[in-house]
């Protein structure tokens, strides 16, 4: 599931009646983001040292984009 998916699926399933809605709604968010970031970090980890003339030559929006490629995002 793509990140813009994660999102639309959970802001889409979630009633926003009360009060305390929204700042669950931005916790969620923080969540999903952080838990991205941290997966691609680990990645980026593991790939510089793999692919080291790669990761030297590429953007990080370069980056991105092979690891959301690879992981199917």
């Amino acid at each position: 599931m793509t990140l813009l998916e994660k999102f639309h699926q959970w802001l889409k399933t979630e009633p926003f009646n009360s009060k305390e809605r929204p700042t669950l709604r931005e916790a969620q968010c923080v969540f999903i983001a952080e838990e991205f970031a941290i997966g691609f970090a680990e990645w980026m980890r593991g790939f510089r040292y793999d692919n080291a003339e790669l990761y030297f030559r590429s953007s990080a929006k370069e980056l991105l984009e092979i690891y959301k490629k690879e992981k199917g995002l």
